[in-house]
């Protein structure tokens, strides 16, 4: 059997419990965020089953590393890999791969490439919206001059901002935050511009497809 079919056979045992451990990741640091009454049992739980999702993206990390059979090419190849491994916050888009992982088992994709590129971007901006605001309440309460009181300010906070709208209504800071600020402020740039483009793309299809079948049905010339 060679490397890649190896490779292959094994992301798709992983994908599927890899995307529900980086939901429960997210499940686990949103308690740890949000319930600050929580007893130390039941944190250090939390806490815990982070650190096992971690664990769970690390050993599939080195896993495919070692199948690929690409030594240091492997890092940049798979850059959403790198970064779940190396940036908590990026894990739950590990869930953006589950549709991959399904389709791949049965065959043809049921959406179209423009489908497939809104739906992944729809899902990913839900996604890292939510972890970031996360992020940033967990940074921004209690910090001298915070405009987040509540996690309904982070919330309003990174639709602003992965919108590109940018309201400056409530703004982060702390450093922490501004820097969790820039990086969302970039993926939301590149989400808005994907979703745009692939929907002038298809529009551009349409149109043409259209103005084909109008040629076809002219009168022929004589």
């Amino acid at each position: 059997m060679d490397e890649d079919s190896r490779q292959n056979r094994w992301a798709q045992r992983t994908e599927v419990p890899l995307a529900f451990a980086s939901l429960l990741f997210l499940a686990m640091y949103a308690v740890l965020v949000l319930a600050q009454g929580l007893p130390e049992a039941w944190r250090g739980l939390c806490a815990a089953v982070m650190c096992l999702t971690w664990l769970m993206f690390v050993l599939d990390y080195a896993a495919r590393w070692r199948l690929s059979g690409q030594g240091l090419r492997f890092v940049p190849a798979h850059k959403l890999d790198t970064a779940v491994v190396v940036l908590p916050l990026l894990r739950p888009l590990r869930v953006v791969k589950l549709y991959e992982a399904v389709q791949r088992r049965r065959g043809e994709p049921r959406l179209s490439l423009y489908a497939r590129v809104i739906a992944y971007a729809g899902v990913t901006t839900v996604l890292l919206g939510f972890a970031c605001s996360l992020a940033v309440y967990d940074q921004e309460r209690g910090a001298p001059g915070t405009q987040m009181h509540t996690f309904g300010d982070t919330l309003w906070w990174a639709c602003a901002t992965l919108t590109t709208v940018g309201y400056g209504d409530v703004v982060p800071v702390t450093t922490g935050g501004r820097a969790i600020a820039v990086g969302l402020m970039a993926c939301g740039l590149a989400l808005l511009g994907a979703v745009t483009g692939s929907f002038s793309s298809w529009l551009v299809q349409v149109f043409s497809l259209e103005g084909e079948r109008r040629n076809g049905e002219g009168p022929s010339e004589r």
